[in-house]
């Protein structure tokens, strides 16, 4: 792809999947609550990638939504 390797793509929907993983194949609903929580929690924060960017909204590439994403995980699995 043509943003491969530049930091730029959008990591949610890989997230997002991973939920899905998390819900039907693992049985673990409330890991995957918690991770879709935790993206929900970053885009009402006003973090996002280029291609998702709003008015206001702070822009980051792949590895900084994936760790804000991340550090909410963990807040809500504490």
């Amino acid at each position: 792809p043509d943003i491969a390797g530049k930091g730029i793509a959008n990591p949610i929907a890989m997230i997002a999947s991973f939920a899905m993983c998390l819900r039907y194949s693992f049985n673990l609903v409330t890991e995957a609550d918690n991770l879709e929580k935790a993206i929900a929690t970053v885009l009402d924060k006003g973090i996002r990638t280029g291609d998702i960017m709003a008015e206001g909204a702070r822009q980051v590439g792949t590895v900084e939504m994936g760790e804000a994403i991340l550090s909410e995980f963990k807040a809500l699995s504490a």
